[in-house]
């Protein structure tokens, strides 16, 4: 049946360089997440242990192992790089990574300021032992499209594996108007300057992640999908939901 779908041949497989989903685990339990792999692990490369849930749920390296186990790679939420480094906490913040036996990290700076070349001397640092993750954009506040380019270009510089493009879990911030829609000249200005490649744009929103595939195509980078999102998003990227079916036609 699957030999209908012609497309799917276009769409890349794990170990992904693009076209990379990366989910959310808001603290999900260790059952929950045996049932969303026994679905979704062949269409999932990244959890990322949203904000500070990886320091009180149950069974956190048990549900860390279990994704591993399934090629999939596993990081914490940038606030919770934030809530250490605020507290000049950074040896700790590194000791807990090291804990919970994961290799990729996010820095950020969406919560609070951090001077950025102090960030990118943070990215800097962490990719000499870790593939680091770096978020561009503002939880709180609007940022000029030039200095959105500035900081992407940097953080690159500095060692940052991938872009994270903020939009939040709630996809009304950063790249994204408050009432949802995308920032098209924003995304516009990015890849001019920065390969489509690079970045992992936050498209929390079934609207948000099919403008991101009618626009750049079935393997674009998507984050902060929901885990019962996951498959509906495959759908998406191969032209089986109303929303794409006319891109794959």
């Amino acid at each position: 049946m699957e030999s209908i779908i012609t497309n799917k041949k276009l769409r890349t497989k794990k170990t992904r360089k693009e076209g990379i989903t990366m989910m959310i685990d808001k603290g999900i339990s260790l059952s929950q997440a045996k049932y969303f792999l026994e679905t979704s692990k062949e269409y999932t490369d990244i959890i990322k242990l949203g904000f500070g849930t990886s320091i009180i749920t149950p069974n956190i390296i048990e549900k860390v192992r279990l994704y591993q186990k399934n090629n999939i790679q596993v990081y914490l939420g940038g606030t919770l790089f934030e809530y250490f480094f605020s507290r000049n906490k950074i040896k700790e913040y590194e000791d807990f990574v090291n804990y919970l036996g994961i290799s990729m990290v996010e820095i950020s700076d969406g919560c609070i300021d951090i001077d950025h070349s102090e960030k990118c001397n943070q990215i800097k640092k962490f990719s000499k032992n870790f593939i680091v993750l770096s978020e561009v954009g503002s939880k709180t506040k609007n940022i000029e499209n030039d200095k959105w380019l500035e900081n992407i270009e940097k953080e690159i510089i500095a060692g940052s594996w991938k872009i994270i493009a903020e939009a939040r879990e709630g996809g009304n911030i950063g790249i994204c108007e408050e009432n949802g829609n995308i920032k098209s000249d924003l995304i516009d200005d990015i890849v001019k300057k920065t390969s489509i490649e690079q970045i992992i744009w936050e498209a929390p929103k079934k609207s948000q992640q099919s403008w991101f595939i009618n626009k750049f195509g079935l393997n674009v980078n998507l984050g902060n999908i929901s885990y019962d999102d996951i498959i509906p998003l495959e759908c998406l990227r191969l032209g089986l939901r109303a929303d794409t079916f006319k891109k794959f036609l």
